[in-house]
């Protein structure tokens, strides 16, 4: 039964892929984008698309620029913050030192009776 139907595993509307069939494509222009990892990044662009001078590197995610032998430098990674770094870096110790009396005073005025 190999040589019954000539069309299996084929689709309705599939036929030849070439570029008669879908058009011409536009004509492009390829450029290398570098990032300061030693990585390289070959991408197509349209003729009259303007590039960029900066690309983002698909493997490590730094700037990538199309200067091989000057690449951006990468970028500092901030460690992780905690809420409490954040608010040090607003406020003063003696900030702190005066609000925490304020809460403090708050709290003590709740907890004692009135008569």
């Amino acid at each position: 039964m190999a040589a019954g139907n000539p069309i299996r595993g084929s689709r309705v509307g599939a036929g030849r892929m070439g570029e008669s069939d879908r058009g011409e494509s536009a004509p492009r222009q390829r450029f290398e984008f570098y990032c300061a990892n030693g990585h390289a990044t070959a991408l197509a662009f349209a003729m009259d698309a303007e590039i960029p001078d900066l690309w983002d590197c698909p493997r490590c995610g730094s700037p990538a620029g199309r200067d091989r032998a000057a690449p951006p430098p990468a970028t500092k990674v901030e460690p992780y913050k905690s809420h409490l770094a954040y608010v040090k870096e607003r406020r003063s110790d003696e900030d702190g030192e005066a609000l925490l009396a304020e809460a403090l005073a708050r709290i003590e005025d709740k907890r004692t009776p009135r008569s």
